[in-house]
């Protein structure tokens, strides 16, 4: 598969029902599993909010200021799922965790507050600012993009990676079906291919914060996982382009 939504839909006509990101905050105990499918509609919801409600275009850039949250993996597929370049510079929309809820000039800015559930702020947030807990819910739950991203479109203004080349580094994850356990931040550098693994591979995403080592190994045996992240590619896998 050459484009995100492109994978997106085969993995949904594959193992729908399957869990595709767990998260994990041992800092307020919150543990919220999303199968593909309700990931999939959260992705479309959060695609139309960024298209219909804000106008953003396949080209523009998106900036996800979040810590490592399931939200996060949401707001990176819909930037891919509609061919926005996630970068960490200027960008055109900027998405906001709790922490600093201010208008960012030049830019659509959402905020999240991480509540569970993914509900609104309950003091609301300042004028400039769009509440994603208060106007994500109105949107629908199936989203086709009327310029959907093309093979060579940009992903990641980091490292310059295509929609393409992106999703063919994380099928050449040595493991089919993993249980991916990760602490780091998939809507960053170091973690954005943990997001990108599981649905090239028919696996799962399990993501953990808060946890000491201890912790962590326990979570890791409760959770059935079966691969860490980051984690090296195979040389067997990097010689096999029949993978991609």
């Amino acid at each position: 598969m050459t484009t995100y939504p492109a994978a997106l839909a085969r993995a949904l006509r594959t193992n729908p029902g399957r869990p595709f990101v767990t998260f994990i905050d041992e800092g307020t105990g919150e543990r919220i599993e999303l199968s593909l499918t309700t990931y999939a509609n959260w992705i479309a919801k959060a695609s139309g909010l960024l298209v219909d409600e804000y106008g953003l275009e396949r080209g523009q850039k998106i900036r996800i200021d979040l810590p490592p949250h399931w939200l996060g993996t949401i707001f990176v597929g819909a930037a891919l799922n509609i061919g926005l370049v996630l970068t960490e510079g200027g960008a055109d929309v900027v998405v906001l965790g709790p922490e600093a809820v201010a208008p960012v000039p030049g830019a659509v800015t959402l905020a999240c507050s991480l509540l569970p559930l993914g509900v609104r702020f309950r003091e609301g947030v300042p004028a400039g600012v769009h509440d994603v807990g208060e106007e994500i819910w109105g949107q629908p739950d199936a989203f086709t993009p009327w310029d959907p991203p093309q093979r060579d479109d940009v992903a990641t203004s980091w490292d310059n990676a295509t929609q393409e080349t992106a999703l063919a580094a994380a099928a050449r994850f040595p493991t089919d079906g993993s249980r991916l356990l990760s602490e780091a931040n998939p809507a960053s550098p170091p973690g954005f291919a943990s997001i990108c693994i599981p649905l090239m591979t028919n696996g799962s995403l399990v993501l953990v914060t808060g946890a000491d080592p201890e912790r962590l190994e326990a979570i890791a045996a409760s959770e059935l996982v079966t691969d860490r992240f980051p984690a090296q590619v195979s040389r067997s896998a990097r010689d096999h382009p029949s993978r991609l």
